[in-house]
């Protein structure tokens, strides 16, 4: 039986694609919608997710306002800003079988995501947030972060509530180090600020250690994470060294950082700028600006 908030949700994604697709089109999603729910353990699962892209299409969403206003409403945190057609019919149809019962729709998904094309896996990750029970998802979304195609890490760790809402601090840790080891970005990380904590910081110290030992660049938005817990004096050094000598963005960063560094030295190296450190108690320098 699938409960209530999964239905409002179902009626979401239903909602964008029947305002969308062409009617026979939506008449597919909604056949293979009912097939599902009625057989969420046989082959209807596998069969829609593979149609999906050739029957409804690659295109953007492109939700207007009252379309993101109603997503909050029936899941706060979810941003489906950069969803597709099809990833929204994926997630639609994972959604149908959770008529199977929590226990069965976390073995299958599992399955599907272990076998699935990465265009699957992509749009299976991004539904996270709408799936029922997700502490029992939390194995495969721990999959999803170790994974070397930057496109499935993105789908679990971007412009999703379900990592901060469910990860551990050690699995939260590792997905924010990933992000840069991989190349990906800090900025689309929902309540990254909110969970900073001192063993990150550690981490990400290091990691711009080695960055530095091997004359590689060190991604600004690092020291998002950093500035709060940058309490002794090789902290405050690295610091430093970055708004001394860094480009226009390290140099911005660094500032951002030391304005949340509780060293009372951050204040008199801000001071020193002042033009610098009025932009950021005016807002005008942000993380999310700079991002």
């Amino acid at each position: 039986m699938i409960d209530d908030a999964v239905k409002a949700r179902m009626e979401l994604l239903r909602g964008w694609l029947g305002r969308r697709l062409a009617p026979d089109a939506l008449a597919w999603v909604d056949e293979q919608t009912t097939r599902i729910a009625d057989a969420p353990a046989g082959l209807p699962l596998a069969r829609a997710l593979g149609l999906a892209p050739r029957r409804v299409g690659r295109a953007l969403l492109q939700l207007d306002g009252s379309e993101m206003a109603q997503a909050q409403a029936v899941r706060p945190g979810l941003d489906a800003s950069d969803w597709t057609l099809d990833q929204a019919a994926r997630i639609l149809f994972a959604l149908a079988s959770t008529a199977a019962g929590e226990e069965q729709f976390a073995a299958r998904l599992d399955a599907i995501l272990r076998s699935g094309e990465i265009g699957e896996q992509i749009a299976l990750f991004r539904g996270l947030p709408l799936y029922p029970a997700p502490q029992r998802l939390l194995p495969l979304a721990g999959e999803g972060i170790r994974s070397a195609m930057q496109p499935v890490y993105e789908a679990v760790a971007h412009r999703s509530p379900y990592p901060a809402e469910n990860f551990s601090e050690a699995m939260w840790n590792q997905m924010v180090v990933k992000a840069l080891f991989i190349g990906s970005t800090l900025a689309p990380i929902q309540g990254l600020d909110d969970r900073r904590n001192a063993d990150l910081a550690r981490m990400l110290v290091d990691y711009a250690h080695e960055r530095w030992a091997a004359s590689r660049d060190v991604k600004p938005e690092l020291w998002r994470c950093v500035g709060p817990f940058a309490t002794s004096e090789d902290d405050f050094a690295d610091l430093l060294r970055v708004f001394s000598s860094g480009n226009d963005a390290e140099r911005y960063a660094a500032a951002l950082a030391l304005s949340e560094c509780p060293t009372p030295d951050a204040l008199v190296l801000l001071e020193s700028a002042p033009d610098l450190w009025r932009d950021i108690r005016n807002a005008k320098l942000t993380w999310e600006k700079l991002a």
